[in-house]
């Protein structure tokens, strides 16, 4: 299990459920990921349990049997939280606090609390509030009684701490506050965006730990937060970047994640809209996770939703450095070998090339390996727009230094 040394940790139950549609390999997949949440929010996990069931109890998502079996152990070994992986509803956290008698957050709360240590702009704060009281709200007349029994820590921060007395209108009144506040900021960062001029826009995207912000340090030499942490990058980041005398803009964005809380989603659109803007998308992917696949899938799944589905993408498979392939697996590289790493055309033969459509990068940002092949193609990819974008420039002054163009509006 992943523990922090030196710090005081709170410690955490992990509860699962394993359906028709949802099976014990899945569910356990869901439970790592949950684990690390947990590690990241500053907490450690001391027990999973999990039952098999046709769908989740709509009372106390697991069974009654199950659910003694949990109490218990919180009870013998106290146990201050308990994690449940899907999002629970405000009937469901109502009766199990009752029964558990200890602090019950479920997969978005987690999520959120995350999100709030991480916010470091008043912009995201502001984002991550209105996300807070959204999820809240339905759910105060439990959580209030609830509050007053253990105060702070994982899930408890932000809006949790300041507004226990509130009622209903109260909160809502703030969730319009919050809502008018993103309007104003969210036109200040569009007219920043549109004074950026027509230079082409590139937007990483990718699953939370990738190495989004690593590479973005890497191509930009900025100095752009990266932690092993999930979600270490809230505030979106753009930087002008220069390859071969063409310039352009590199945005590196929030990562996303299986089960996205809905008000998330919807919190973040101005963050988003980064991606939305972005002529080309560089899809980064953690070839070293051994469920990147699903990773790809779920990045897939909200580009879908925020109308970027459609967006030019190029694949990039990041941290080479760190895979390991396994006997028999599909990757069509083989398990042992004698050198340190697989070669730029090795990966190139393998499946992963043609999930890129044959046109796939790989890479290590922190190693910096295949970062020239990297640069090519993006060059080749910005060229491409900038010349449709500015081909009188291109036919008069192919030779132009167009990395110093449009320095009057920086």
């Amino acid at each position: 299990m992943l523990e922090k040394k030196d710090i005081a940790l709170e410690s955490a139950v992990l509860i699962g459920v394993v359906t028709k549609t949802q099976n014990e390999v899945k569910s356990k997949e869901y439970l790592d990921e949950l684990e690390f949440l947990t590690f990241t929010a500053g907490g450690v996990v001391k027990k999973r349990f999990t039952q098999k069931m046709e769908m989740p109890n709509p009372k106390t998502y697991i069974g009654t049997g199950k659910m003694e079996q949990v109490r218990k152990y919180i009870h013998d070994n106290k146990i201050g939280t308990a994690i449940f992986d899907d999002e629970l509803s405000a009937s469901q956290e109502r009766s199990i606090s009752k029964i558990l008698e200890c602090k019950v957050l479920d997969r978005t709360n987690l999520i959120l609390d995350i999100f709030a240590q991480r916010a470091q702009t008043s912009y995201a704060r502001t984002q991550v509030e209105l996300a807070q009281c959204e999820y809240l709200l339905p759910r105060l007349k439990g959580m209030w009684t609830h509050l007053e029994r253990q105060k702070g820590g994982i899930g408890m921060r932000g809006p949790g701490e300041t507004e226990i007395e509130t009622d209903r209108r109260i909160v809502r009144d703030r969730i319009s506050l919050l809502k008018d506040k993103i309007k104003v900021i969210d036109k200040q960062m569009s007219v920043q965006r549109g004074n950026r001029g027509k230079m082409v826009r590139v937007a990483l995207v990718g699953y939370t730990n990738v190495g989004k912000s690593t590479l973005m340090n890497t191509v930009s030499k900025s100095k752009v937060f990266a932690e092993n942490k999930l979600f270490a990058t809230l505030d979106t980041t753009v930087r002008k970047v220069v390859i071969q005398n063409l310039p352009f803009l590199l945005s590196d964005t929030v990562g996303f994640i299986r089960k996205l809380p809905t008000q998330l989603v919807d919190s973040f659109k101005s963050t988003l809209d980064e991606v939305r803007e972005a002529d080309i998308l560089l899809h980064v992917v953690d070839i070293s996770h051994p469920n990147f696949e699903d990773h790809i899938a779920s990045v897939d799944k909200v580009l879908g939703e925020i109308n970027s589905g459609d967006k030019p993408v190029i694949m990039v498979f990041n941290k080479i450095d760190a895979y390991e392939a396994k006997p028999f697996d599909k990757t069509d590289l083989i398990a042992k070998r004698t050198e340190e790493h697989y070669s730029l055309q090795e990966w190139k033969k393998t499946w992963m090339n043609r999930v890129g459509k044959n046109n796939a990068l790989f890479i290590s940002a922190l190693n910096k390996e295949n970062l020239e092949d990297f640069k090519k193609r993006v060059y080749e990819e910005v060229r491409e727009i900038h010349v449709t974008r500015f081909p009188y420039n291109h036919f008069l002054y192919p030779d132009y230094d167009y990395a110093n163009m449009g320095k009057e509006e920086e």
